[in-house]
């Protein structure tokens, strides 16, 4: 497994920017495909976007295609999230994840998917 550790969450005001970072340690990360999903209160977790292990192919939900971009650094170890345009439904906890598992299929897999970070919180102020 890699170990996951979020940051770069805080309270921005709507139409704002942030760039969440998720730095990985253990095995080798470049070997893995690498997810942002997100969870508000009371509502289920959902996925955000996903990166292949080569940085070649992303995939985005429809709510946030065109405003967030994922990339990574793998001689960093570290999955980047950048949320631009941000809106009030956008305030949840973001967690990155990890999985051996082609980075198209990380939506589905959800809650089975390997590794987990501790999450960041994300509120977009009106």
């Amino acid at each position: 497994q890699v170990q996951l550790v979020e940051s770069g969450g805080g309270l921005v005001q709507v139409g704002g920017s942030l760039r969440l970072s998720c730095a990985a340690s253990g095995r080798t990360f470049s070997g893995y495909s690498m997810g942002w999903f997100r969870q508000a209160p009371g509502k289920e977790r959902e996925f955000v976007a996903a990166i292949s292990w080569s940085g070649g192919y992303t995939y985005y939900s429809d709510s946030v295609k065109g405003r967030f971009t994922i990339s990574r650094d793998n001689a960093k170890n570290t999955v980047y999230l950048q949320m631009n345009s941000l809106k009030p439904e956008d305030t949840a906890v973001y967690y990155c994840a990890a999985d051996l598992v082609p980075a198209q299929g990380m939506a589905a897999r959800r809650s089975a998917l390997e590794s987990w970070g501790q999450g960041t919180q994300v509120t977009v102020s009106s």
